[in-house]
């Protein structure tokens, strides 16, 4: 099983996960381009964070089941589209497509934003622009940007332009591409993200009507901030199974 991590994530993300899912399965977690030990080869485009997860796929002795969480998930759903059979089973959770006529100014204000910021080589800037993007409070951004931990989201800045392309330009629902996916697919989202983030199980709910033959399932009392301890077992038991 390879595992796609959303924006700003590493594959040290990914430890417990892995861990947890280690007994059943096979697991490769990595870092994306231009995260954590990764290099980066310009100009980025998507095709070629989809070439690496071939790469994995070829290296694993292929095919494999895919996971992709928030717009890891919307790069697995490339993958597997572009794929095909190289991608037998793929997992989705809480990919933040928005179809709303305020999501989608949302997301055009926002990828503007940040794309100005990195052009002036303003990570902060763009890192903040991210976190006020997901909903973190003003207060809580400028505690942040005071503490360690910014030097990481500063160093991760540049590829969330990365994940704004795997979203695409309005952050919709890529239907033919879904509609070709032939892998058996589970659409997830969190029960506990339905007050703070409605549109993500009506996200779901699309995602899940495009993929042919899609399962859709809710991960009761789970955030979009999911947790490992839960999360693992579904995913076991879903890429385990023979059906």
């Amino acid at each position: 099983m390879i595992l796609v991590d959303g924006a700003t994530a590493t594959r040290a993300s990914d430890v417990e996960l892995a861990g947890l899912l280690a007994p059943h399965l096979t697991v490769y977690s990595y870092d994306r381009r231009g995260r954590g030990d990764s290099t980066d080869t310009k100009p980025f485009s998507v095709e070629k964070e989809i070439e690496d997860i071939e790469a994995l796929i070829d290296e694993a002795g292929g095919p494999a089941c895919v996971y992709g969480i928030s717009s890891g998930g919307a790069l697995a759903l490339e993958a597997a589209s572009k794929l095909g059979n190289k991608v037998k089973k793929l997992a989705l959770y809480e990919i933040p497509y928005d179809s709303s006529e305020a999501g989608i100014k949302a997301w055009k204000d926002y990828t503007t934003n940040l794309a100005e910021a990195l052009a002036a080589d303003d990570r902060g800037t763009a890192a903040a622009l991210f976190m006020k993007f997901v909903g973190v409070p003003d207060d809580m951004i400028e505690g942040m940007r005071k503490s360690p931990f910014w030097a990481s989201m500063e160093a991760v800045a540049p590829t969330l332009v990365y994940d704004a392309a795997a979203l695409g330009e309005e952050r919709l629902v890529p239907a033919e591409r879904a509609g070709k996916i032939t892998a058996k697919t589970l659409v997830m989202d969190g029960g506990a993200s339905a007050e703070a983030m409605p549109f993500m199980s009506a996200s779901a709910e699309q995602v899940a009507k495009t993929i042919p033959g899609a399962q859709r399932q809710t991960v009761e009392g789970q955030s979009h901030d999911v947790d490992p301890k839960v999360l693992a077992p579904v995913l076991a038991e879903f890429f385990s199974s023979e059906n």
